[in-house]
């Protein structure tokens, strides 16, 4: 195994670690984060006239706003709000194929400035997360005297 498979690799582990332990907002954070990514490497691709690198991105980003954030929407209980996103996702999946065919940096640009705002946003809402208490000396001598000290 050389260096970049055993990279690839670790990050995929890596990944996939941290998507087992990750609650449903933190799992649409992620994808925000992984299409972000992939715009990101699409950029670059084209900019260095990397034809094959710039399609790849451009594909998996699409995947993860189809497949990821507009199928992970619930359209029955989100209602309008529900929609709007829905929409807007169709709308940059458009823009990204757009970029693709048209090799637009602009596009791609006018697609993460989106989705940032719209991962901001979503990490801003994030609930709080609430840790069990941690139980006081008094209450573990209690424990201790209820059933026996070992």
């Amino acid at each position: 195994m050389n260096t970049t498979s055993a990279i690839k690799a670790y990050g995929n582990v890596g990944i996939e670690s941290e998507v087992m332990g990750a609650d449903p907002h933190k799992l649409i954070s992620m994808l925000f984060q992984g299409a972000l990514l992939a715009i990101a490497n699409a950029k670059n691709g084209m900019l260095n006239k990397q034809i094959a690198v710039k399609g790849a991105a451009i594909s998996k980003a699409i995947a993860i706003i189809d497949d990821g954030l507009n199928a992970s929407l619930d359209k029955n209980v989100g209602g309008e709000m529900a929609q709007n996103l829905s929409s807007l996702y169709v709308y940059m999946t458009y823009r990204l194929i757009d970029a693709n065919v048209k090799n637009d940096t602009e596009i791609l640009d006018e697609v993460t400035r989106l989705l940032t705002e719209l991962k901001t946003a979503w990490d801003a809402i994030r609930p709080q997360v609430v840790h069990p208490p941690v139980p006081s000396a008094t209450a573990a001598s209690n424990a201790q005297r209820a059933y026996g000290s070992a």
